[in-house]
């Protein structure tokens, strides 16, 4: 069996004054008063600016801001995190205390409360084990039209779900985390942002959130696939939050150094960021998604009823540097999606960006595509149900593009029209398009805060 991998941080981190910054007392007991430098503090206590995407919109996002000397900590490991969040009695994310939370050096969610690192054999049960996994599922004994049944698929959900309640650590209402050193990250697992209100994300590398069981749909596409559980971060319900100056990436652990299995690949990750179950008023900004399958989903199913009228998101000053897919890919929703650099260094795995879904309302405008090795144009849009798409002022590789013009002369029967519909209103920052690689990649991205 496949042992879930100590990933270590290769990342950048700029060198300036501001970043090395440290603290001023040592971490104390987790929910206690800490002192930090007043850079971080100030970050601390701050808010999302009026008009800066959908976050900004109604109440705006404030996250822990009010938060007393009580309930304003510094953690150093998960149990300390959990702490601070509000305890194991708080799991449900039910803690709306104003908080404050700042993250210093790695947090590995695959420990225990003494700190002892999990394998995934310490989560596997009821006699789950990969290889007779295998054997009861693969084409010849299983067949290809019908999904895994019986005790192996049991034991793999158990062991999975085993896994899910030490890697999922949730955030309630009210709440500020930051990484305070430049170096701060969420190895193994991520953070759950799930029916609740108003929580800031900001400075934190999310790092190799493997699923040690993953499961086996023979039906998904024609060859079947391996699908996992646990985003690095993921918002289900979740309103009036801001994701920024976070760095996500598998890290060591690429699902493309996965093993086949069954004739597919063994994926091991989900999502980066996710937005689902009818989230809304959500701004991700100044980001670095990179080296990534399934990056960013903004809406649930085609069937959700929840989701419609909902999931507002911008995505600006972001940069997604080779990853494959889902930058974003929406169902419903107006998202506006300006400012981003798209480096596509990978033509061979490299799938789209813009996943056009059922009702999803699109804008893309002043982005840039720094496309290598013969990726074209045309492939930044897939067409996943939708019908149209606002996409203008774009540049790729320099050159000002019609980037729907291109899909749509690829791909004329599954032609886009070009007016989602809306119009953004909500942009704080607009920068010219053809700054936006120097700009983004300069000050996006975990340390450049």
């Amino acid at each position: 069996m496949r042992l879930h991998p100590r990933a270590r941080l290769t990342g950048t981190a700029l060198g300036c004054a501001v970043l090395s910054l440290a603290l001023t007392a040592a971490p104390a007991a987790a929910g206690g008063k800490q002192s930090v430098q007043p850079h971080w503090d100030r970050v601390g206590h701050a808010a999302l600016a009026p008009r800066d995407g959908w976050g900004a919109a109604t109440t705006g996002t404030t996250g822990g801001a009010a938060a007393d000397a009580a309930h304003t900590s510094v953690v150093t490991s998960r149990a300390e995190l959990v702490a601070a969040l509000g305890g194991k009695n708080s799991g449900n994310g039910s803690n709306a205390t104003p908080k404050i939370i700042y993250v210093k050096g790695t947090i590995d969610l695959n420990t225990d409360d003494a700190g002892t690192v999990l394998s995934c054999a310490d989560y596997a049960t009821d006699g789950y084990n990969l290889a007779d996994y295998l054997a009861a599922y693969n084409q010849q004994t299983w067949g290809t039209d019908r999904v895994p049944t019986g005790p192996l698929e049991d034991a793999r959900k158990a062991s999975q779900q085993k896994q899910a309640a030490q890697v999922q650590i949730r955030v309630g209402s009210n709440t500020t985390l930051v990484g305070i050193d430049g170096k701060a990250r969420i190895l193994g697992g991520g953070l759950l942002v799930k029916n609740v209100d108003n929580v800031i994300i900001r400075n934190l590398t999310f790092e190799d959130a493997a699923d040690c069981f993953p499961a086996w749909d023979p039906t998904d596409d024609a060859t079947g696939n391996w699908n996992s559980e646990y985003d690095s971060l993921a918002l289900a319900t979740a309103t009036h939050v801001w994701v920024d100056h976070n760095t996500f990436t598998d890290g060591r652990n690429p699902d493309s150094a996965q093993p086949l299995h069954l004739g597919r690949p063994y994926q091991v990750h989900d999502g980066q960021l996710d937005i689902t179950n009818g989230s809304d008023y959500v701004t991700a900004s100044w980001n670095v998604f990179k080296d990534h399958d399934k990056t960013n989903l903004v809406g649930s199913s085609n069937s959700s009823t929840v989701d419609p009228g909902h999931l507002r998101v911008t995505f600006h000053h972001n940069k997604w540097d080779s990853t494959i897919q889902r930058a974003p890919r929406v169902r419903f929703g107006q998202v506006d999606v300006y400012n981003n650099h798209y480096v596509v260094d990978n033509p061979g795995e490299y799938e789209y960006s813009w996943g056009v879904g059922k009702e999803s309302q699109i804008v893309a405008e002043h982005n840039y595509f720094t496309l290598t090795r013969g990726a074209k144009a045309a492939q930044a849009i897939h067409n996943w149900g939708g019908t149209a798409i606002t996409a203008s002022g774009n540049l790729v590789n320099g050159v000002r593009t019609d980037i729907v013009g291109a899909f749509n002369a690829a791909n004329p029967d599954l032609a886009l029209g070009t007016d989602a519909g809306w119009t953004p209103t909500l942009r704080a920052q607009v920068t010219p398009t053809a700054l936006v690689p120097a700009v983004v990649g300069l000050l996006s991205g975990a340390g450049r805060l």
